[in-house]
């Protein structure tokens, strides 16, 4: 059985001074840099997001002049800008594959992306004989969420490494940790990681 990491939208739109800047969005690349370098030898698959988003359309009224925050948004993560790389505290050198999503529509879920030969996160999962997925990035109560609901989805047994994640609002981020233990997640700390994940019924 193989296990896989999810590194979700860790760019420099949803870090400190980014369009969507999240409030430790910096630390968590960090802290998932340190992680990597003693724990990327655990993990068959280790998947990194980005948003990539249209810069020549509303990208299916996910960008909007005037954003709810919930389902429309200021424009962020456009195609080849500097908001949509990575941030510059990430390695990723130990990424075995790079997953981009929302090109012209709106896209929060992991598995909503394809590397850029065209391969779906699900096909990697199956190809790999992975069981159990590991979940970091940002942010908590939206990507995070929609990633780690799709993994449980797709009948994998999902950990959420909490130091390795930061969200938009605390009570939203609490809302949707609750919401993903009710799922069947398992919510950790990185430094618990070793061996198989357990509580997914």
């Amino acid at each position: 059985m193989s296990k896989a990491l999810f590194i979700v939208d860790v760019q420099n739109d949803f870090t400190e001074g980014g369009a969507l800047g999240v409030e430790g969005g910096d630390a968590v690349a960090e802290r998932i840099t340190a992680f990597l370098t003693t724990h990327a030898e655990e993990y068959a698959v280790i998947v990194a997001s980005r948003d990539w988003h249209d810069a020549e359309n509303d990208n299916g009224g996910h960008f909007h002049p005037e954003p709810d925050f919930r389902d429309t948004w200021p424009v962020h993560c456009v195609s080849g800008t500097a908001g949509a790389e990575y941030d510059p505290a990430l390695d990723t050198g130990a990424v075995t594959h790079h997953v981009k999503k929302g090109q012209g529509m709106p896209a929060y879920s992991l598995f909503e992306g394809t590397t850029d030969e065209g391969v779906t996160v699900a096909h990697l999962l199956d190809e790999h004989g992975v069981i159990d997925v590991d979940v970091a990035g940002i942010a908590t109560d939206h990507c995070v969420r929609a990633s780690a609901l799709d993994a449980i989805e797709h009948g994998r047994r999902v950990r959420v490494l909490t130091d390795l994640i930061a969200g938009v609002a605390p009570e939203s981020s609490d809302a949707a940790l609750a919401e993903l233990a009710h799922a069947g997640a398992e919510l950790v700390e990185s430094g618990t990681t070793t061996g198989a994940a357990t509580g997914h019924e």
